[in-house]
């Protein structure tokens, strides 16, 4: 079965802002909260703005609560995490989804929100992979945050990416699946793995060692996740880290070294992940990746 689409937003409908990992204060969100009311939107605080634990917004007993609030009540239409980080993880095996299951909303963060990305795909929903209200100020995010819009409003996008050399030409249909390597691989295994298997996979990662991204990649191979893929989307991977002895292969090379195993259409450079154009990408929607010569197009 498709992934069910949430309702588009329209202008009046309430929208929550809460932090479901590091902690966040209001100033921080105060650009978002004057963006999302500029679109004609009413902006709600959850109680995990504000409030600390150690790094995180509150335990994890707070931040749950307070997620589980704005999945409850049917009148917000859109739940907005705040900022990443660590701590998404720790909350979703306690959350229901039975009220969401009956009035269905959209979900929007990237990086620590890929768990809970992927884990509304798992049950069958579409949600938001993109930019973050802690990030919508940032300079160079301009277009990251208008295509979140146009996703939020169900306005559909194309994506493009320049020739690279790894890029293998091809052409791929299926849902989009994916977001932070790092979590996709921690949360296999779990109640929260979505399939992979006939559907186009994006990546992105920040600050990771080479060495630990060749782990990454090597174990969704050896457990099959990559045998499946319609096409793969490769985004961000900022602030790589090498050892004092190198490794020898930079982030893309060590992506192509498994992928070149496999037959499926591969683009690299797209605009997803930890930098300021981060695109919004709607996981689960149905889209098509073309990988010329000349360069990489996603249409979703």
């Amino acid at each position: 079965m498709p992934a069910i689409a949430p309702p588009f937003l329209q202008p009046g409908q309430r929208v929550a802002i809460v932090s479901t990992a590091r902690k966040t204060t209001a100033a921080e969100i105060d650009f978002a909260s004057r963006t999302l009311t500029d679109w004609g939107l009413e902006v709600v605080q959850g109680e995990s703005i504000g409030a600390a634990s150690h790094q995180f917004a509150g335990d994890d007993a707070l931040r749950r609560r307070d997620f589980q609030r704005q999945l409850d009540d049917p009148s917000i239409r859109a739940i907005l995490c705040a900022r990443g980080g660590y701590g998404t993880a720790r909350l979703v095996d306690e959350l229901d989804f039975s009220r969401f299951a009956e009035s269905p909303k959209w979900v929007a963060g990237f990086s620590d929100i890929t768990v809970l990305n992927s884990h509304l795909l798992r049950l069958g929903y579409q949600s938001i992979h993109g930019v973050m209200p802690a990030l919508y100020g940032q300079a160079g995010g301009e277009a990251a945050v208008a295509s979140l819009r146009a996703a939020l409003f169900g306005e559909p996008a194309t994506y493009e990416a320049p020739a690279y050399p790894l890029n293998r030409p091809g052409t791929a249909t299926g849902e989009l699946v994916g977001g932070n390597l790092s979590l996709l691989h921690t949360i296999t295994g779990t109640s929260s793995q979505a399939s992979f298997a006939g559907r186009i996979l994006f990546l992105e990662d920040l600050d990771e060692y080479l060495y630990h991204i060749d782990r990454m990649l090597l174990h969704l191979h050896r457990s099959g996740q990559l045998a499946g893929l319609a096409g793969l989307v490769v985004g961000h991977f900022s602030e790589m880290h090498d050892n004092a002895v190198p490794f020898g292969q930079n982030a893309y090379e060590i992506i192509n070294y498994y992928a070149q195993r496999y037959q499926f259409p591969v683009g690299y450079h797209f605009p997803v992940g930890h930098e300021a154009d981060n695109q919004a990408l709607v996981v689960g929607r149905r889209a098509t990746l073309t990988v010329s010569p000349t360069g990489s197009q996603l249409s979703c």
